[in-house]
């Protein structure tokens, strides 16, 4: 699968040039979306079959300074799926290659009246896929 591509933009700068910090969160978010998108399951169709994700926890570790108009790489690969936790890992790379950020976003799965549900029983696709990308990894 190909790497999520984010040029930074100016208002993602601080008065020093570099991207803010917080920044990062948001770029995970959207690699996360074209992630589940490229295998069939955009956000737009889980929530219409009951599903959310919310983030449960996020992780970052910065490497290297990113500025305006930098082309960022993300790779996203399921670092651990236990059925109803999901943990993605991320690495952001400059276009030299040099790791920006390694970082990581833990979820779990609900429902519309916000209880925890087994993607295993509800969705076995969806379960089946995360199932198999985290053996991959």
């Amino acid at each position: 699968m190909k790497p999520y591509q984010h040029k930074v933009q100016y208002y993602e700068t601080d008065k020093m040039g570099i991207t803010h910090h917080s920044n990062y969160i948001r770029w995970m978010e959207e690699a996360r979306t074209d992630f589940l998108a490229e295998y069939g399951w955009p956000y737009d169709k889980m929530e219409e079959a009951g599903i959310f994700s919310p983030v449960t926890a996020v992780e970052c570790k910065y490497k290297a300074s990113t500025t305006f108009a930098d082309l960022i790489d993300i790779t996203i690969s399921v670092a651990e799926f236990k059925g109803i936790k999901l943990k993605l890992k991320y690495e952001m790379r400059k276009q030299d290659g040099a790791l920006a950020c390694e970082a990581y976003s833990e979820h779990c799965f609900l429902n519309g009246e916000g209880k925890i549900i087994r993607l295993q029983k509800e969705q076995p696709a969806l379960h089946q896929l995360l199932t198999d990308l985290a053996e991959k990894a």
